[in-house]
């Protein structure tokens, strides 16, 4: 079993170079921060190993017996009208290490007002996306590495337009508690439409990433650190709206290099008091950071920063991230300790 949970993260990684990024995929929904402390650190953290089920959404190697009958439900007030939520179990069935996990993530995009192609007023419409998945890990014998893989069954309607899909999240995580330390893998949404919205098949939304976190020695802060799309390198455009045109009229283009496609696939964050009842989180995306700041405007683009307290057997958690000026989006989570 554990040969088969590897050859499935080798040849997940292999078929990576295929992938898409931006708006070539369908089921882009699939990789939204599935809960406020992802996205307080950033938005795809793939390395809390702990009592947190969502993150077993993220990434399958991370389930754990920590996670033993614990409840997370999360609501998120997205862009414009759209709402999104998550929820997720886990349940350790055998007592020792047998963790089954389970979660759901819903899209709702709101009300749409309808037109034909002569710009005449029809019915109004709405449109809506849902992923239920199953998941699993397990320890590779005599070692400090985990597999995971998470199923997915994934639908998608837009008025009478109805997609089916089917992924595999398949994770592989490295914990050595002696220096606090993970380091991870996942590659993300490995699979294929198996109803199309009409009759062209279209990719999925490949995601690999990699991360890596650590508390530091006798200072309660956790830091993170993820490069995620690896399976593009080149993710940095020239940004037309930057152009800057001279009296001859010679347009000089905004500079597009290696670094600049290095820095966009990192992702920083911070946590302090990362095992307290109350913890404050810090996250910077710099990608998102880079393409949608405002030229000669603070606004702060990237940045996301949250909270959560302790009360008992309930866990609160808030996160705000910044896009833009004029664009930003508020998480509210809830994680219930069910056991006695």
């Amino acid at each position: 079993m554990q040969k088969h949970f590897i050859f499935l993260f080798l040849l997940a990684m292999s078929t990576a170079g295929y992938s898409q990024i931006g708006g070539r995929a369908t089921y882009q929904f699939l990789n939204l921060s599935n809960s406020p402390r992802q996205a307080a650190l950033g938005g795809k953290t793939i390395t809390n190993y702990d009592y947190d089920p969502l993150q077993g959404l993220f990434n399958p190697a991370t389930i754990n017996p920590e996670m033993d009958n614990q409840l997370s439900i999360n609501y998120t007030n997205f862009l414009g009208d759209v709402n999104y939520g998550t929820a997720a179990y886990a349940y350790l069935w055998d007592r020792r290490t047998q963790v089954l996990h389970t979660g759901v993530t819903y899209v709702n995009y709101g009300q749409f007002d309808g037109f034909d192609e002569n710009g005449e007023p029809t019915a109004s419409f709405t449109g809506s996306e849902v992923a239920f998945s199953v998941g699993h890990a397990r320890n590779i014998a005599w070692t400090d590495f985990h597999v995971g893989v998470n199923l997915k069954l994934i639908s998608s309607t837009l008025d009478q337009y109805s997609s089916f899909g089917v992924a595999l999240d398949i994770g592989l995580l490295y914990y050595y508690p002696e220096w606090d330390l993970n380091i991870s893998g996942v590659a993300r949404n490995v699979g294929t439409q198996i109803t199309p919205f009409d009759t062209q098949f279209e990719r999925l939304p490949l995601d690999v990433i990699f991360g890596i976190s650590q508390t530091l020695e006798n200072i309660p802060i956790r830091w993170h650190f993820t490069l995620d799309n690896l399976q593009q390198w080149e993710i940095a455009f020239s940004n037309t709206n930057r152009e800057v045109t001279d009296l001859e009229g010679e347009t000089t283009r905004e500079n597009v290099n290696l670094f600049n496609n290095a820095f966009r696939h990192m992702i920083l964050g911070m946590e302090l008091f990362p095992e307290g009842g109350f913890n404050i989180r810090l996250g910077y995306n710099l990608r998102r950071g880079e393409e949608l700041r405002v030229l000669e405007q603070r606004s702060f683009a990237g940045l996301s920063a949250g909270l959560s307290i302790k009360l008992n057997k309930i866990r609160l958690s808030y996160t705000y991230s910044q896009f833009n000026n004029a664009a930003a989006s508020g998480q509210l989570g809830l994680n219930i300790d069910l056991n006695d």
